[in-house]
């Protein structure tokens, strides 16, 4: 199993600087890592900051939670095959959706082989006291990438005084009270936080492991459906008592009378089928809040 971060954050509000000190201190552990960079222009910037021993793949002129949720799974499916890594790191541009770019990591198709930690949000600590001057759907997007946290830097604390250090932090946790709450400077985070986090819940045919419900806030969970069919209706009857807190799914659903387990995804209450016409791996990814507690067809 892989271990995969996601790196959250609002424009310039540190991400690339956590990126090398994590890179720096995976490195001293022995642990071989590898970056996925998402960037919305043309030039790598960023990805100038990754020395060349470590595989990075790029995807440049898109956003991860888009258009480019195919080239992450291409992305990563490339480093499985071709690179020697330990851990991990997507580096998700500033104007990512936390649940957007976690939809893009999964893919039933690997999905056993990376266990996705956490998302790690950096916070400009100085943007959140001013977060009433941003534009409405840029302050939406600047709070949901925080409250989806796993793990919250409050960064750029240097810049604050010790009273509105004290705001922030007390803020953030009202705000999101799952998350662990870091004070940093330059998004210096130990690297033993990273590696406390847990956002998969692992569930196959029988029972392999649950993380406790309470440590959980947006999450994955990986179901594996052997020897059992379902007809689309019932599907579909199971997906309308769903709560609103899963957000997505996505996977091959062994279907009565069909050969091959169908291609199955919803999203936003709307559910799509796809023939496939190789068998595929019969797995369903949900992604959601709390997705440990919900109940699964067949499985629960």
């Amino acid at each position: 199993m892989k271990d995969v971060y996601l790196f959250s954050g609002f424009l310039g509000s540190g991400k690339t600087s956590m990126l090398t000190d994590v890179i720096r201190q995976l490195k001293e552990k022995g642990l071989k890592p590898a970056v996925i960079m998402n960037e919305l222009g043309k030039l790598p910037f960023d990805s100038q900051a990754v020395e060349e021993d470590v595989p990075l793949k790029e995807m440049l002129e898109g956003c991860i939670c888009c258009s480019g949720a195919e080239k992450t799974e291409a992305q990563i499916q490339s480093l499985l095959l071709d690179s020697e890594f330990d851990v991990l790191i997507i580096e998700t541009t500033g104007a990512a959706h936390p649940v957007e770019a976690l939809d893009a990591v999964y893919s039933p198709i690997f999905a056993e082989q990376l266990h996705v930690k956490g998302i790690v949000t950096v916070a400009d600590s100085k943007l959140w006291l001013h977060r009433d001057t941003l534009t409405p759907q840029v302050r939406t997007l600047f709070m949901e990438q925080i409250r989806h946290a796993h793990l919250l830097l409050a960064n750029k604390t240097d810049l604050l005084s010790e009273a509105e250090q004290a705001q922030v932090v007390y803020e953030l946790q009202g705000f999101n009270p799952h998350a662990f709450i870091l004070q940093t400077t330059n998004g210096r985070v130990p690297y033993h936080l990273l590696e406390n986090l847990s956002a998969t819940v692992k569930i196959d045919k029988q029972y392999i492991e649950k993380t406790p419900i309470a440590s959980m806030h947006l999450g994955s969970r990986l179901v594996e459906f052997e020897d059992v069919h379902f007809t689309q209706e019932q599907i579909e009857e199971w997906v309308r008592g769903l709560p609103d807190t899963v957000y997505r799914m996505k996977g091959y659903v062994p279907i009565e009378g069909v050969k091959n387990p169908m291609l199955f995804q919803y999203a936003y209450g709307m559910v799509q089928w796809l023939p496939e016409f190789i068998k595929m791996p019969a797995k369903l990814v949900l992604i959601g809040e709390n997705i440990g507690s919900v109940h699964v067809i067949g499985i629960d």
